[in-house]
């Protein structure tokens, strides 16, 4: 049974601000971590965008500011421009009933000069960007030795984008009594050891997985092969012809790749990443909240603090590593009451993960045939109906006069009808082959060893193999796929030179092709998660 804003250790005046907002009810993030952040201790809460942990952490730092100290003493820093601007909002709403209180953002892509007119009126908190928060340390045009509340949201990203270094800088400016407060939708191993260094004993707060409700979502998957996933996008996109979609890549120039390869099959389509500079990023979110662009491609961390409430669809051309951040990309779908759809593209390799992450939503993922093109032309044809008899209960200037015009002995009412449907029904297409992947039978499924449980993986030996440890194991979250992935990016070993893989707590011990062991021989740096990677021969 949910608890009342009103049950809640607060200050009356954030219990009618809450009331006039319409809010009532806690969600379980809030229940859990505004009682313990009030009264002064360290949190990691683990919880999902969409589960009100803004409020989680808004509501404490708002009343626990003294707004007749003039100095910023709330931090709260998020990974993304988009996001800070969400917690903004957010924030603001409660604030506008403190009025002394007063709260800016300092993101990149912004004019200094507005933000030193900011930072002179003496804000009590700062939403921020670690990138630029650094940047005012820099010049000496911020102070933060009176923060008493810090908070890091969404910090599995912030240190898969490479702010660890950033953020040490600037927990050195603040004092060390603060309160810090940690949020994160996934939790993987590092975040520990974030806290250790970061936090004084601090208690993990996390929002079970049934609270994660995908109950309005319809599931499926395709089984495809690689080469294969591109154009089997653009059938599904036909057959569902949806007003707005999001595919979910796993990077930047597969997002790229993806957005140009729809562009170029004239859909409205483009891509959101990291690597776009601000103006682009604010230009391509403008189409798509305005329903001029009607897909969307993204990586996670872009897709971070976007408020699109009625996504159609949502395909996740790549698998997501972790389960947690599958639900987070399909949670796009299904807002407001509606009823969405998520899609995934799924390697034969990978068809296990489709049943575990089944389990773990505990909503079944159903296998999907590929459409074909006489099935996409009848469900684009349905669609059009659909549309039209919709469209037809509205109002139209009245064309009867023109009618009257072109109808004539020579011409009649049908041919004139089916003249005009012509110009705008759906084109018939034709599809480049894919090649249909058999599902394999439960009985030869289960005499796969599982990936998701670090097991050994059994690769075909041709050729000669030299065995090798790597210093990441289960506990850095690694699986087969992971490693994989982590090695075709740093070394440009594709997975097909990796033999015979054994997984333990804190090492992987695997085999490679010996032909491909002179690209381990690099003197770039690499590390995994903020951990230096070290890969050793073994004799």
């Amino acid at each position: 049974m949910a608890i009342l804003f009103n049950d809640l250790p607060i200050l009356e005046t954030t219990k009618e601000a809450l009331k006039q907002l319409g809010f009532e009810e806690a969600t379980p993030i809030q229940e859990l971590a505004i009682p313990k952040m009030i009264s002064g201790l360290d949190l990691i809460g683990q919880a999902q965008t969409g589960t009100g942990k803004t409020f989680a952490f808004a509501i404490p730092m708002v009343e626990k500011i003294d707004a007749d100290l003039k100095a910023i003493q709330g931090l709260i820093l998020t990974p993304t421009r988009e996001l800070t601007m969400q917690v903004y909002k957010e924030i603001i709403k409660l604030v506008k009933f403190y009025p002394n209180l007063r709260v800016t953002t300092i993101v990149g892509g912004e004019s200094y000069d507005k933000q030193f007119r900011e930072l002179a009126r003496k804000p009590h908190i700062i939403v921020a960007t670690p990138g630029r928060i650094i940047d005012h340390i820099d010049r000496k045009t911020i102070d933060l030795s009176q923060v008493s509340i810090l908070t890091l949201d969404e910090a599995d990203e912030m240190l898969k984008m490479g702010f660890q270094e950033d953020l040490e800088r600037i927990l050195q400016t603040i004092p060390s009594t603060r309160q810090t407060v940690l949020f994160s939708a996934t939790m993987p191993p590092f975040i520990r050891k974030i806290a250790n260094n970061y936090q004084k004993n601090p208690e993990l707060l996390k929002v079970e997985a049934e609270t994660l409700t995908v109950d309005k979502i319809i599931q499926g998957y395709y089984l495809v092969k690689e080469s294969d996933k591109a154009n089997l996008l653009m059938r599904i996109l036909d057959s569902e012809n949806p007003k707005t979609a999001i595919i979910f890549a796993n990077t930047k120039a597969d997002v790229d790749r993806i957005a140009e390869t729809l562009q170029q099959n004239h859909f409205t389509a483009d891509a959101l990443h990291g690597d776009l500079k601000q103006s682009q990023r604010n230009y391509v979110m403008s189409r798509f909240r305005s329903k001029q662009l009607s897909l969307l491609i993204a990586t996670d961390v872009a897709a971070r603090g976007l408020d699109v409430s009625d996504v159609e669809i949502v395909i996740n051309y790549d698998l997501p590593q972790q389960d947690e951040i599958y639900v987070h990309r399909i949670g796009r779908t299904g807002r407001a009451g509606k009823k969405g759809k998520a899609f995934t593209l799924v390697t034969p390799r990978k068809r296990k993960m489709i049943e575990i992450l089944a389990k773990f939503t505990k909503a079944e993922i159903k296998h999907l045939e590929v459409p074909n093109d006489e099935g996409i032309y009848k469900q684009r044809l349905k669609s059009f109906k659909h549309d039209l008899k919709i469209a037809l209960r509205k109002e139209y200037p009245n064309h009867l006069e023109l009618i009257e015009d072109l109808i004539t002995e020579e011409i009649t009412k049908e041919q004139l009808i089916n003249y005009l449907l012509n110009q705008v029904m759906p084109e018939k297409k034709t599809y480049e082959a894919i090649e249909i992947v058999k599902t394999k039978s439960s009985e030869d499924r289960s005499n796969n060893k599982d990936f998701r449980r670090g097991k050994t993986q059994v690769r075909s030996s041709n050729g000669t193999y030299v065995d090798f440890k790597l210093n990441l194991g289960k506990k850095d979250g690694l699986t087969p796929p992971v490693l994989f992935k982590f090695m075709e990016k740093e070394y440009g070993i594709f997975s097909k030179n990796i033999g015979d893989i054994k997984h333990h707590a804190n090492e992987t011990v695997f085999g490679l092709k010996k032909e491909t062991i002179n690209r381990l021989k690099t003197n770039k740096k690499v590390s995994y998660q903020g951990k230096d990677v070290s890969i050793k021969e073994i004799n």
